[in-house]
């Protein structure tokens, strides 16, 4: 019974990492080609706000007195700049926000690993790309990219660690620092020249990390004062920075300004998970290669946003987060992140036609070349008659895109060339999911054969020990075969052999080679099997009919209750009811009521509303 439990220990263990090989592994690629927009670019520098936690509805919208929070923010997405939200996506928090934003890709699943603290592959971003790009905020955030960064060109700044406090009487000191600590590197530029010239160069990027409102909201919500005031704090300090980077270049006209969020928040304070108020983020972008507002009689949302902020004539437009990502290095004519899987929204360009069709050309290539990185990879590992490629991107289809996309540049065709660029990222975003998943099914298929044949050997064992089935079975010992140990090591051989001209991972080999000994096991147990069979032929058919119903109306019941709490209260009562229909009543009467009061008891619990925000000591109690 000890080997049992630790054989079931072990292999329990295996398929529980199994999982991180299914679905836990890195999407990133390394290996491919940088790719830039060939044209001169609108913009010298570009400053990014990242105000942590804003939501966009409290930024949009007006107070109970018709006012914005944000006067500054509302009348540029009134007067000078494009506006829109941008839709994150889950896990709605800090580090995976700012990847999106400045690397333009979602979540790498593999960081479990990591405690979802960090990203455990390196990644490039457009801090990496930049000439220089100098930050300011939260030692939580910056380190990040600058550990990323090849060379020494990306510069932190961050405040005390300490300083992170969720329960703070005054968080907006976190924004004031920041904003402090940019007008002084300003004011000390004039007076050096290495850091005054490194200033003036292009391509570079100012980053100004803003966590007053996260750690506001956590610790007030909201919808609290504090919540709100630090957005008006965060606005008159966006002002401040605005004005001083527009007299130190002299109004050259030659910046680019993108405020926005890494997420939303709920009401009550929190942040992780998909609900809007999560996954809504402002963005609003001014400055050099950015739109002029624009204005429209009507505008068609599946919400009702635009009214409710009063923002019905002023054009929306809407990103997903790692959209912004290749905006902002298309504006300073840097390359494209190689990772990155953002695609580039050319409404918000306010450039020529040709400028956006060569950009989005671009992107497509760069997105293109992951691809073709992915199925490369992929190729060498597996069996020529086995691969599999991604059929609906087939090397003569993507050559014939980029010769049709480069033909109508030529002819100067800019709206069919911004189309077809959009459909070959389409298409090559699908190919790297079809190759990330590649082995997927193979992997799935040899841990589900692993874990049926364990249940099934547990169950051939319980029946064995616990059941009359074998009574009157033959005890006489049959001489065993060689066919079948000798039939296992064979296929076993035949498995090792496979994985290992395809070069896979010896994780791969548990998988493969688990199930056989598994299997091994249960096939011993030929003689239980049997005696299961004819026992199950034998039963009577009403009441393997009436044991079916039940065992199915039973899972039925457990999967409606994911959706319907109530539910597991039909279930429990039906607990309740059971030692009256059986002949354990008559035996035990005491241990039936007692099952009976505390099964009816455990059904109270589904009908109670779920513990919310608010303390309720009675419900809890």
């Amino acid at each position: 019974m000890l080997l049992f439990f630790t054989l079931g220990l072990l292999i329990h263990f295996v398929f529980f990492a199994s999982i991180f090989d299914i679905y836990f592994t890195s999407p990133l690629v390394h290996g491919m080609t940088p790719q830039f927009t060939p044209l001169p670019p609108p913009a010298r520098r570009l400053v990014l706000f990242v105000a942590d936690g804003l939501r966009a509805d409290a930024l949009y919208e007006l107070d109970e007195n018709g006012n914005s929070r944000a006067p500054f923010i509302r009348n540029i997405i009134m007067h000078e700049g494009s506006w829109g939200i941008s839709h994150t996506r889950v896990p709605t928090e800090s580090r995976p926000g700012h990847v999106a934003l400045i690397a333009g890709f979602y979540e790498d699943v593999s960081a479990v690993a990591k405690g979802w603290k960090e990203n455990p592959v390196e990644f490039d971003s457009l801090f990496n790309e930049s000439k220089y790009t100098w930050s300011w905020g939260s030692p939580d955030i910056l380190p990040m990219f600058a550990k990323g960064a090849s060379g020494d060109h990306v510069y932190t700044y961050s405040y005390d660690a300490k300083r992170e406090d969720f329960g703070a009487q005054d968080a907006t000191k976190l924004d004031t620092w920041v904003f402090d600590n940019v007008k002084d590197f300003f004011h000390h530029a004039r007076n050096n020249q290495s850091l005054f010239s490194k200033i003036n160069e292009e391509k570079i990027v100012f980053f100004l990390h803003l966590l007053g409102i996260d750690t506001n909201g956590h610790a007030h919500r909201p919808s609290s004062r504090d919540y709100k005031h630090n957005i008006k704090k965060v606005d008159d300090g966006v002002k401040e920075i605005v004005s001083m980077f527009n007299h130190f270049y002299g109004n050259d006209g030659k910046t680019t300004f993108i405020f926005t969020s890494d997420h939303g928040m709920t009401d009550w304070g929190s942040h992780g998970a998909g609900h809007p108020s999560e996954t809504l983020t402002p963005l609003v972008t001014w400055g050099a290669g950015i739109k002029y507002p624009q204005r429209v009689s009507a505008q068609q949302f599946d919400d009702a946003f635009l009214k409710e902020w009063r923002l019905e004539n002023w054009k929306r437009l809407d990103v997903n987060q790692a959209d912004i990502a290749p905006l902002m290095t298309s504006l300073i004519g840097v390359p494209f992140p190689l990772n990155s899987v953002g695609i580039l929204p050319v409404d918000y360009l306010n450039n020529t036609d040709l400028f956006k069709a060569e950009s989005m050309f671009t992107n497509a290539v760069q997105i293109l070349e992951q691809f073709k990185v992915k199925m490369t990879q992929k190729k060498e590992v597996t069996l020529p008659f086995l691969f599999t490629p991604f059929k609906l991107l087939s090397d003569s289809k993507q050559f014939n895109i980029l010769r049709k996309a480069r033909s109508y540049i030529k002819h100067r065709k800019f709206d069919e060339v911004v189309s077809l660029c959009k459909e070959l990222i389409h298409l090559a975003l699908k190919g790297l999911s079809y190759y990330h998943t590649y082995d997927r099914f193979f992997l799935g298929v040899n841990v589900v054969i692993g874990f049926v044949g364990w249940i099934s050997y547990a169950s051939l064992l319980i029946i064995k020990s616990h059941s009359n089935l074998i009574k009157g079975v033959s005890k006489e010992v049959k001489k065993p075969s060689h066919l079948l140990p000798c039939s296992f090591v064979a296929i076993g051989i035949l498995v090792a052999f496979f994985l290992l001209i395809q070069a896979c991972p010896w994780t791969y080999y548990v998988y493969g080679l688990l199930p056989l000994p598994i299997w091994y096991a249960v096939l011993r147990e030929f003689q239980v099997i049997q005696d299961l069979v004819v026992s199950v032929l034998t039963y009577p058919l009403s009441h393997f009919v009436g044991y079916l119903l039940a065992f199915t109306l039973g899972i039925e019941v457990l999967v409606l209750s994911f959706f319907y709490r109530y539910m597991l209260t039909a279930g429990l009562t039906a607990f309740a009811a059971w030692p009256f229909l059986t002949r354990l009543w008559t035996r035990a009467k005491m241990t039936s009521l007692s099952w009976t009061f505390f099964s009816l008891l455990l059904a109270v619990f589904p009908l109670m509303p779920v513990v919310g925000r608010k303390p309720d000591i009675s419900l809890v109690c």
